[in-house]
């Protein structure tokens, strides 16, 4: 049995507000509707994505250049990882402005048996990607993406990244302007022009400063041109990357927060130097938050242990990530192996595809669904999706939130700490000096560039314009509403409870973060 030192989680400690009854309620907050004012089709807009950045890591100590920004111009308080928060379903949710259920990415492991039977495919490697891609003929994104709308209406896009280059790839797979990545430069024909104008790319490091500097100067040259791309993206590849085998708040993990907000105030400098910046619209936020690590044993070893699954390499049970795909679908076997993950307390909410006539409740006992998460893909969703349970205690370091993933410092999962991440917007188009409550998600970047741009928001889009930060609004009354999904199952050895909180906002529902309780019985062996 796992069996970890669980502390129970306080809901006076979450990021988000609880609710200690079991109903939704409804209420009213400040919300916006555009006025008649156009789109400014003459700007241009920057996305600034760092990567594993926590809200309370944005202080004027840690980061003045990003402070100041957050202070200046438009702020979302209430912004959203989509779940599972790890960086690639997040990547591809941002530049799709839809969710896994969609884009058809969902993990950073994910499984196509059709290119490898028995192991998940790593979808931060570039060579990864293109399998995928030549094995769902060009599929490897199934919901239409920013580059490819850009590319339509005549622009172009271009992404800047220190990350991994599958990262780097999934903002524009189309190459509907260009990809520079140290690894990866697209299209071929724009490699000899970048290394012969940036120099040869730096080897990454931790931090990664060489490379945050190259790919900066990068951006610089190329987006600030008087011919740059309409949408430029840049992805600095920390603190994720140092907070890794750091852990979170380490004095290497703060310092390479320090440096990446360097490169962003050396990007601002540029902007000003060469008096354009009031011709940008910029967009900062990150793929995800982060928690301390406390875990002991990962599922594929557990599993093997409780003979739920053959070996490391076998075809009956395939753990890509934390999606488990069971063969031929066996009902008998994903009952068992979920009815046991339930009773180990490292195991947080699992997940299971709709149960018959219901869309939050799934088939499995005592799960939700996949649709209450937005992972109900028709063809690439797994059997079973596990999260790792987590609590409130504080790292060494006093920053709050752990999980009961094995490593120093990740995220992931449903905790707040891994799904609240920051939400800043700052020039011509949005207002100065303005925070807003109004709930908001990686899903609705895409959305509002596209209003900004004046171009049409496809219709099976999830995401929604953010018009609560853009200038130029009138004030209006919108209903924000906090909902409360639980599902409860009786096993021989106790209980197993879930809940799911999310908030609605119009057609959107926004997952906050999942919470487990167990009972045991007092004569559980």
């Amino acid at each position: 049995m796992i069996s970890p030192k669980i502390t129970k989680p306080s809901l006076s400690a979450f990021s988000f507000p609880l609710l200690a009854f079991r109903f939704a309620i409804v209420f009213l907050l400040p919300a916006f509707i555009t006025s008649a004012q156009q789109p400014d089709r003459r700007a241009r807009t920057l996305i600034v994505i760092f990567d594993g950045l926590r809200p309370d890591y944005i202080t004027p100590e840690n980061m003045p250049n990003v402070h100041a920004l957050k202070k200046t111009g438009a702020y979302g308080q209430h912004n959203h990882s989509v779940f599972p928060t790890v960086t690639r379903v997040n990547a591809s949710s941002y530049i799709t402005g839809s969710y896994p259920a969609k884009h058809g990415l969902m993990g950073n492991t994910v499984y196509f048996p059709e290119v490898d039977k028995t192991h998940g495919l790593n979808t931060g490697e570039f060579a990864d990607l293109r399998r995928i891609a030549e094995a769902t003929h060009d599929k490897l994104l199934t919901s239409v993406s920013l580059g490819e709308l850009l590319q339509q209406a005549g622009e172009k896009m271009m992404v800047f990244s220190s990350g991994s280059s599958g990262q780097a790839f999934l903002q524009n797979h189309t190459v509907s302007g260009g990809v520079v990545h140290p690894e990866l430069i697209l299209p071929a024909s724009l490699k000899e022009d970048v290394i012969k104008t940036m120099g040869n790319p730096p080897s990454s490091a931790k931090p990664n400063t060489a490379q945050h500097e190259w790919v900066t100067r990068a951006m610089l040259h190329y987006a600030l041109a008087a011919d740059g791309p309409a949408v430029s993206a840049i992805w600095l590849s920390d603190p994720d990357g140092t907070a890794h085998s750091e852990g979170i708040g380490a004095p290497l993990t703060m310092e390479s927060i320090k440096i990446v907000d360097q490169q962003f105030g050396n990007i601002i400098q540029a902007l000003k130097e060469k008096n354009l910046i009031n011709s940008f619209n910029i967009i900062i936020t990150a793929d995800h938050g982060f928690a301390t690590d406390v875990g002991t044993e990962g599922i594929t070893k557990f599993l093997i242990a409780k003979g739920l699954k053959k070996e490391s390499n076998s075809e009956d049970v395939v753990v890509a990530g934390n999606a488990l795909y069971v063969k031929d679908r066996d009902p008998v076997l994903i009952k068992k192996i979920v009815s046991t993950l339930q009773e180990q307390p490292c195991i947080g909410a699992i997940f299971t595809k709709s149960a018959p006539g219901q869309s939050t409740k799934g088939w499995v006992e005592g799960t939700l669904s996949f649709e209450s998460i937005h992972w109900d893909h028709d063809t690439r969703a797994a059997d079973i999706l596990v999260d790792y349970n987590w609590d409130n205690r504080k790292n060494t370091y006093g920053y709050q939130g752990a999980s009961f993933a094995i490593g120093v410092a990740g995220h992931g999962g449903s905790s707040p700490y891994e799904i609240h991440i920051p939400l800043i917007a700052s020039g011509p188009a949005f207002k100065k000096a303005y925070e807003s409550s109004i709930p908001t998600s990686n899903t609705d970047i895409v959305p509002t560039i596209l209003r900004l741009h004046g171009l049409n928001i496809p219709s099976e889009m999830d995401g929604r314009v953010l018009n609560e930060l853009l200038s130029g609004t009138s004030q209006k009354q919108k209903r924000v509403k906090k909902e409360i999904l639980e599902t409860k199952v009786k096993h021989s050895w106790g209980t197993y409870e879930l809940i799911l909180e999310r908030s609605i906002v119009g057609k959107q529902q926004y997952v906050d973060h999942t919470h487990v309780k167990r009972n045991f019985n007092t004569n559980r062996k």
